[in-house]
């Protein structure tokens, strides 16, 4: 009886892909950080739209009421009708569908013939050098992403000592007038990544954190440094600021495979899957971007 495959042999990669997908994400996704260091990844994933749910609140947290003693509060004339914890706000969370946005996929071949090398060690090399490749289109996506749900932005016009100095103060300002908890971390493109290096202040003897001998930055008003490359920014931005872990990267893998082909004597090595990001409104106001208006 026929089947879709043609009755030839196919073998699942889906769990080996996404353990490989995890671990180079860890390793080489430059935003890692901002989703919490980590990938989601699902394996054997239908044509869904949805990745997941998420249980989200619109009601802020209830501050500033006062302890109410009146003497007819919750007690006396108010007995039943009052109280004197304030006005009660009501909890309602409502499931908010978390959609994939992009798709990826692999089509390569292995011939027995031509391939020179052991079997299955190629597929285990093209599983792990696909995953590679997947996880540059990942650093490309969530630059555009966080870029988009930014904000906050700055502008500086060159990158001056001063105009360096002033983009930070405003930054730190920024961050602590939104009373924003956590890691501040600055990506920041190779000038002005070297504008920091080279800055009055990151001397060691301000305590810096900086290590000129070795042309490396730890830490610069607060802000946790690390160089990306000028392509991980879109057009016109030179820094990305945030907290880790406000946001979520995941990925749903609908098939990773290798399948005989009736081509030649080898097998189609093949992968499709989609993806996405997703944060909190309220955590979009911890993002921002660094533009550049002019030097």
């Amino acid at each position: 009886m026929s089947t879709q495959n043609q009755n030839l042999a196919a073998r699942s990669y889906q769990l080996e892909f996404k353990q490989l997908i995890q671990a180079v994400f860890r390793s080489q996704a430059y935003f890692r950080d901002f989703f919490g260091g980590n990938i989601e990844a699902l394996d054997g994933v239908q044509h869904n739209e949805n990745a997941f749910y998420v249980k989200t609140s619109d009601i802020p947290v209830v501050v500033g009421n006062e302890y109410n003693k009146g003497e007819n509060v919750a007690f006396g004339t108010g007995t039943g009708s009052s109280t004197r914890f304030g006005p009660r706000a009501e909890i309602v969370y409502t499931d908010t569908p978390v959609p994939y946005t992009w798709e990826w996929v692999y089509h390569e071949g292995i011939d027995r013939h031509t391939v020179n090398n052991d079997f299955q060690a190629t597929v285990a090399d093209r599983l792990d050098l696909q995953a590679q490749a997947k996880i540059k289109k990942f650093n490309n996506q969530h630059s555009k992403f966080i870029s988009s749900v930014a904000e906050h932005t700055e502008s500086m016009t060159g990158y001056s000592a001063d105009a360096v100095l002033a983009l930070f103060n405003n930054l730190s300002e920024y961050y602590v007038n939104i009373e924003a908890i956590g890691t501040k971390v600055a990506k920041v493109n190779a000038k002005l990544y070297n504008a920091i290096v080279d800055h009055p202040l990151t001397t060691s003897g301000k305590k810096s954190g900086a290590n000129i001998d070795e042309n490396g930055i730890l830490k610069f008003k607060g802000f946790i440094i690390e160089e990306i490359p000028d392509a991980m920014l879109q057009e016109g931005d030179v820094a990305y600021t945030y907290i880790t872990g406000v946001g979520k990267a995941f990925t749903g893998i609908n098939t990773s495979r290798t399948i005989e082909s009736e081509d030649f004597d080898g097998v189609a090595l093949q992968g499709a899957g989609k993806a996405g990001e997703f944060i909190l409104d309220d955590n979009k106001k911890a993002v921002a971007k660094v533009t550049l208006s002019g030097e």
